[in-house]
């Protein structure tokens, strides 16, 4: 154990040699903030790949994909975890959903070689306003179970919410927890605070079939991801318990501020940049 410890001190020395403290200290109270908001209600990916691009300019895009999956992995597995020791799962409907969305992930990775991502980012755009509208003019929307679906009804939509949201994550990304809660609402029915446990659970599957692709390739850093895990890690389980504590009307109100800064993401991918 001793000389394990003198190994991880190594380590993150080689980190400070190479990144500097103020890199790893930005990265690491950002890696936190995004466990704390993705545990909640998803989004984490719209602050931690921010803090890589700024930090890291130079590096290659796919590395810092690769980098990011890497740490939010580690946050979404133990706010998954937190989650599953409150919230009743269906898990045939849950396996069903993950599935899907872990295929749909894993060829959404491999499509970002053949398709340019930027000539979608305009339908994102239009399909999030339309969702804030309707998430904020709806109060009542996932404060409590809205639609009581035949079960191959839930396996159905559950499906389709599966591959075409896992796709988006692995070509995509950003805000992909608050697509799978939103769809839960929506479709099945769900009330947001159990919407946001099955989006964790079935998170954890899109981003380790997309690391695969990642990792297969040599895309990621993974003393930098090893460090941002860590903080991603805490983050997640602190905003697993508030969420909890708080109920629905917390993650509503959370939603839809990640859902804000999304549109705004875009808006400027698209029109500014």
């Amino acid at each position: 154990m001793f000389f394990g410890l003198i190994l991880i001190l190594m380590d993150f020395l080689a980190l400070v040699t190479d990144y500097g403290w103020p890199i790893l200290a930005f990265l690491a109270v950002f890696s936190f903030i995004a466990g704390f908001i993705d545990a909640v209600v998803g989004g984490g990916g719209l602050v931690q790949l921010p803090a890589l691009l700024i930090a890291l300019p130079q590096s290659p895009l796919p590395t810092l994909f690769g980098t990011n999956k890497i740490s939010a992995l580690a946050g979404t597995t133990i706010s998954a975890l937190e989650f599953a020791k409150r919230i009743k799962f269906d898990y045939k409907l849950l396996l069903t959903v993950a599935f899907c969305a872990g295929l749909a992930s894993f060829l959404g990775a491999k499509a970002v070689s053949f398709m340019d991502v930027n000539k979608l980012k305009p339908i994102v755009l239009v399909i999030l306003i339309g969702i804030a509208l309707y998430t904020f003019f709806k109060k009542d929307l996932g404060t409590l179970p809205s639609k009581n679906l035949p079960f191959k009804k839930q396996m159905l939509y559950g499906a389709l919410l599966g591959i075409v949201v896992g796709f988006y994550d692995g070509f995509l990304g950003p805000g992909t927890g608050s697509f799978f809660v939103l769809g839960f609402v929506l479709l099945l029915g769900f009330e947001f605070l159990r919407a946001s446990a099955y989006s964790k659970i079935i998170n954890c599957m899109t981003n380790i079939t997309a690391l695969v692709v990642f990792v297969r390739e040599g895309h990621y850093l993974l003393g930098l991801a090893v460090l941002m895990a860590i903080c991603n890690l805490s983050g997640s389980w602190l905003g697993a318990k508030i969420a909890m504590k708080k109920g629905n009307g917390f993650v509503r109100m959370l939603f839809l501020v990640i859902v804000t800064l999304m549109i705004f993401r875009y808006s400027y991918d698209i029109f500014w940049v």
